[in-house]
């Protein structure tokens, strides 16, 4: 095999159990520096040349660029710890406070801007400074809204009859206007969930918002990546990983997995076969479906079941300075959320945007011409400093399998961190984590595989407390 970070003292050891993870994004990681904390010989594969899953970056020349903008929230716990635990937190702060800027494209001169933030008041108090001075939306509908979020946060999320409602039919319901659901629950909800409220799960949405909005006054404070993600993901990781005496492995794709016969697994690369006393299957849920051997989960057809949803990053290269925030939500405009990535690239000249389009069904095909045609004259309407500025640079990634699909009923089919196999475990932020696909689900969904891993082999999980407290 290729690319192997192998440290010296990785070597077999009498009596030291073997593990397998195979996958390296956000869940392979975790559960790989779980179990090696706790003694395991770890190998991690990854096909990829590199480590992050979906969070990545790569070169476009001098820029180093983010295949798309990820962000997280102080509730976020569980990847918060899996900062910390590859020493980034530093690198990819929280903001003191709750702070958005919402633009309206096609409001009237001096009310395009609006801001959703928090106050340190208690749980709801802490919006409703925010609500009540929101120029998006009319007294009225102010009103209706703070009356569903008091109606939302009474939802028992244990109730499985949630994950078959859809989000949009409940806000309807409770009085929420088609201009509410745009202007508040919809700038929310398809960033965090990369669907609309019609066409999410109710138990999903309800999470969400419940969680981020209506827990704990900072909640939903925004923490980003100042530097690209493969310095979190890649870099720093595999640092953690070398420190763990984890033998790691990219550009090695996994062709089947099977047991052995004696309590044992077999793990198949091309030139290797590996074996192990535990395997965790932290791959997409589709790749999930075809290493499964039979016999794994009672009906393995149901991950088939389980949809896609696409993001859309478009990337634009000015010649100079057009926005003077980090960043900003739009509104009245395809745009949806605009970073500047200007000092996280390496770009010394000029300023770098990244637009972030979830839910991106009808764009993820466009040519680039097309996409550049739409999205430059809407940059323009939001940002006035863009009318008179040299563009350098456009381009875009496209993840067409970005996150699941989070669609009423899809709760049923995300299966939990054990298997009906003894010693194989499933995590990926697809897997029963409670929370839609985001960074924070992936890594739950690490720490559950390792937990339940590592109960099996009769190891101490002491050291996972920090990391199950927090997910």
């Amino acid at each position: 095999m290729s690319d192997v970070t192998q440290p010296a003292d990785t070597a077999d050891r009498p009596g030291t159990a073997a593990a397998v993870v195979v996958g390296g994004g956000l869940a392979g990681i975790t559960a790989a520096l779980a179990l090696a904390d706790a003694g395991v010989r770890v190998t991690l594969l990854e096909g990829r040349p590199r480590l992050g899953g979906l969070a990545f970056s790569f070169q476009r020349g001098d820029l180093t660029v983010d295949n798309g903008q990820h962000v997280y929230l102080r509730c976020c716990t569980a990847y918060r710890w899996f900062l910390d635990r590859v020493e980034g937190a530093s690198l990819a702060p929280l903001q003191d406070r709750l702070d958005v800027p919402v633009l309206d494209a096609e409001a009237k001169p001096g009310r395009r801007l609006g801001r959703i933030g928090r106050t340190a008041l208690p749980v709801p108090l802490h919006l409703a400074k925010s609500l009540a001075t929101y120029p998006h939306l009319s007294l009225a509908e102010r009103a209706k809204v703070g009356r569903a979020a008091l109606a939302l946060k009474g939802l028992d999320l244990a109730d499985p009859a949630l994950d078959a409602q859809n989000f949009g039919s409940w806000l309807a319901a409770h009085g929420q206007s088609e201009r509410a659901v745009e202007a508040l629950w919809d700038l929310v909800g398809v960033a965090t969930l990369n669907a609309v409220a019609k066409d999410s799960s109710l138990g999903l949405a309800a999470m969400v918002f419940k969680t981020g909005l209506l827990s704990d006054p900072g909640a939903a404070d925004i923490g980003w990546a100042r530097v690209p993600l493969g310095e979190l993901h890649d870099t720093l990781a595999r640092k953690a990983l070398d420190s763990a005496g984890v033998r790691t492995e990219v550009r090695t794709r996994v062709t089947s997995i099977s047991p052995n016969g004696n309590g044992r697994w077999r793990v198949q690369v091309p030139g290797e076969t590996l074996e192990a006393d535990t395997v965790v299957l932290a791959v997409p849920h589709r790749e999930a479906h075809d290493l499964l051997p039979a016999g794994a989960l009672d009906a393995p057809e149901r991950l088939l079941d389980i949809g896609t949803a696409p993001i859309l990053n478009v990337h634009v290269v000015y010649d100079r300075k057009v926005l003077t925030r980090p960043f900003f939500a739009a509104l009245g405009s395809p745009v949806q959320w605009v970073f500047d990535r200007t000092e996280a690239s390496g770009l010394r000249e000029g300023q770098y945007l990244a637009l972030s389009q979830s839910a991106a069904q009808d764009e993820i095909d466009e040519p680039v011409s097309v996409l550049r045609e739409r999205y430059l004259p809407e940059l323009e309407r939001l940002l006035p400093g863009a009318r008179g500025a040299r563009v350098t640079d456009f381009f875009v990634t496209r993840e067409r399998t970005a996150t699941f699909a989070p669609t009423p009923g899809v709760g049923r089919l995300r299966p939990g961190a054990r298997t009906k196999a003894p010693g194989l475990y499933l995590a990926g932020a697809w897997t029963a984590t409670g929370w839609p696909a985001t960074m924070e689900s992936a890594v739950r969904s690490g720490v559950s595989a390792a937990q339940a891993a590592l109960g099996a082999l009769g190891r101490p999980r002491d050291h996972l407390f920090e990391a199950e407290e927090a997910a």
